[in-house]
């Protein structure tokens, strides 16, 4: 077994042995390992026998100390367990490759905990749209993990590609990315945004049919240091919503799905036939004139500036409801709000919708309300779970996991 062989097993045998903040042994990982026999071999000038594995895995023990993922349990000699920041939120539970499990389910839909890669080539259902908000590339990592701004473009692109089959002529995508990335040691934006937009076109042969704003009244200041001590930066407050299509000529969107109530002052103008005066502006380019929006008509249509904070109560009694039977707190959620939005105008009465980053399920939740078929994958069995509790008044929800005292699946120990 090769050293960096070594990385993942190793964690994964302090996160499925360790117990509280008592460590385990050398002895006892070995044997998680299956490396608790092994010969011992002559080493070094003095020739003093060792056993090699198990000198693989205490190098291993100091990468990852260096990493600041492992340290020793104090006054324990050969005895180690993780840090806060390697099991993050208490831990996340990844699904083992090529296992798809039901986490619950609905009369509308089903959760299923499972990578994307898993099941995306297996799918035969036909998608009418594909809307998420996929883990942001932060340069800290939140609790699902993180990778470089080439490594996230390739994982967004590999994961989009295989579910690109079975949506529909004229099916959308939308991505809700975020606009906070910074380059390293610097105020400068990171570009992967761009870049990113620009390898689905290329790559996937996606088409860009609008690239939205989501205002976030209720955003914290940031970021701290370009902003508020350097005062290079503004304080942040949107984030992009980017919508491609596949056959823009066919799209399927229809913004008359989510017109929105005219405000008092047009529904005014509309009651007294439009307008009653003559005007030209913008060097004639644009002209009023009498009867000008006199036209009665269902509701307006929405900005591209969507202005939805992402606080709400439902949120937070859900984040009560997971700590109090033990599950993490999910950091970066997608407001109800924007994902209904989004599946009410891109999607087609019927139509099926996919997130492939589940989530805490807000995509889900916004296809319940307005009556639409889903399906949402995760990887993380605890986020799964969440999204189960979050949905548990939906008519015909059905768990899959044990929500009240959560322990991860079975599968979670698969090889």
């Amino acid at each position: 077994m090769q050293q960096s062989d070594l990385f993942e097993p190793l964690l994964a045998a302090y996160r499925g042995v360790q117990i509280h903040d008592d460590g385990i042994s050398n002895a006892a990982l070995y044997k998680a390992l299956n490396l608790d026999g092994g010969e011992r071999k002559p080493v070094g000038r003095a020739r003093e026998r060792h056993n090699l594995e198990h000198r693989k895995v205490r190098w291993q023990q100091q990468t990852l100390r260096r990493l600041g993922l492992l340290e020793r349990v104090p006054g324990q000699r050969g005895r180690w367990r993780l840090t806060p920041k390697a099991q993050p939120d208490g831990d996340l539970t990844p699904a083992p490759e090529g296992v798809a499990l039901v986490a619950f389910s609905t009369d509308l839909g089903l959760a299923i905990w499972t990578r994307t890669e898993t099941l995306a080539g297996k799918l035969t259902d036909q998608i009418s749209a594909i809307i998420t908000s996929p883990p942001y590339p932060l340069r800290e990592a939140r609790a699902y993990g993180n990778c470089s701004e080439r490594e996230y473009i390739d994982f967004i692109c590999g994961a989009l590609e295989p579910l690109l089959k079975n949506l529909i002529a004229g099916g959308c995508i939308a991505l809700n990315v975020s606009n906070d990335i910074f380059l390293s040691k610097s105020p400068a934006r990171s570009m992967y945004v761009e870049r990113l937009t620009l390898a689905l076109h290329d790559r996937l042969g996606l088409q860009l049919l609008e690239r939205a704003v989501w205002h976030n009244p209720s955003k914290p200041p940031g970021p701290t240091y370009w902003a508020s001590i350097k005062r290079q930066q503004l304080n942040v407050g949107y984030e992009p919503v980017l919508i491609f299509c596949n056959d823009p000529v066919r799209c399927v969107a229809d913004n008359r799905r989510v017109l929105q109530p005219h405000s008092k002052r047009h529904a005014q103008l509309l009651a007294a036939g439009g307008e009653a005066r003559t005007a030209t502006y913008g060097d004639g380019a644009y002209t009023l004139r009498p009867g000008s929006f006199g036209k009665v008509t269902p509701g307006k249509i929405p900005r591209n500036v969507i202005s939805i904070p992402h606080v709400s109560r439902e949120v937070e009694k859900t984040r009560k409801e997971a700590k109090a039977v033990g599950l993490p707190v999910h950091g970066a959620l997608m407001p109800v709000k924007l994902a209904k939005l989004l599946v009410e105008f891109l999607t087609p009465p019927g139509g099926l919708v996919l997130d492939p980053f589940g989530g805490w399920c807000s995509t889900a939740m916004a296809c319940e309300e307005a009556g639409y078929r889903w399906m949402a994958l995760e990887m993380m069995a605890e986020y799964a779970a969440g999204g189960g509790l979050r949905m548990s008044d939906r008519p015909g929800f059905r768990a899959c996991f044990d929500l009240e005292g959560w322990q991860p699946p079975a599968a979670a120990g698969r090889n």
